[in-house]
């Protein structure tokens, strides 16, 4: 890789860091080829995305200072899981890891925090943003529902009158 290659690499993950709800930091090492288009299949179908990254590159594209706590998550064969919703990587990357010993979360970031691998396990219980929107709706729609409910119930009540009025002339 040549220095515009690198150069264009690290503009490309500054974009993803920088555009990315949370990333999710992970070792890889011992994968088989189909377990990583498993993986891959499984993040594209919830809008995600992994990548295995030069750590070196990741480390200058977040522009940490050494020491920093960058540094830990940067070690051995790394990938990174990413998508737009900050929990959707999570969850599927610990879904993927407790099916799989030889893939480890190692921890993530969402902006400048840095998260522990105890911290994406947290983030990945936490309902993802479409779950959020549906409970929702269904919280705004209830009150519509009680509302046409209780407006019909008289309507309704008179036609059980009135038909029982009519069958009691046809008997």
């Amino acid at each position: 890789m040549d220095r515009a290659q690198k150069a264009e690499s690290i503009e490309t993950l500054k974009g993803v860091f920088a555009g990315a709800g949370a990333v999710v930091v992970t070792h890889n090492l011992g994968l088989t080829v189909a377990e990583m288009e498993d993986l891959r299949g499984r993040l594209r179908k919830e809008a995600g995305t992994f990548k295995v990254i030069k750590n070196r590159l990741a480390l200058k594209a977040l522009e940490a200072a050494d020491g920093s706590d960058y540094h830990g998550l940067f070690k051995g064969p790394v990938g990174i899981a990413y998508a737009d919703d900050a929990v959707t990587a999570a969850k599927v990357t610990a879904d993927f890891a407790k099916g799989n010993e030889r893939f480890v979360v190692l921890g993530g970031f969402m902006g400048d925090k840095v998260l522990d691998a105890k911290g994406v396990e947290t983030l990945s219980k936490l309902p993802s943003l479409d779950q959020i929107r549906a409970s929702l709706l269904g919280l705004l729609n209830a009150p519509a529902t009680k509302i046409a409910g209780v407006v019909q119930a008289p309507a309704s009540q008179l036609a059980r009158v009135f038909s029982a009025y009519a069958a009691k002339d046809a008997a």
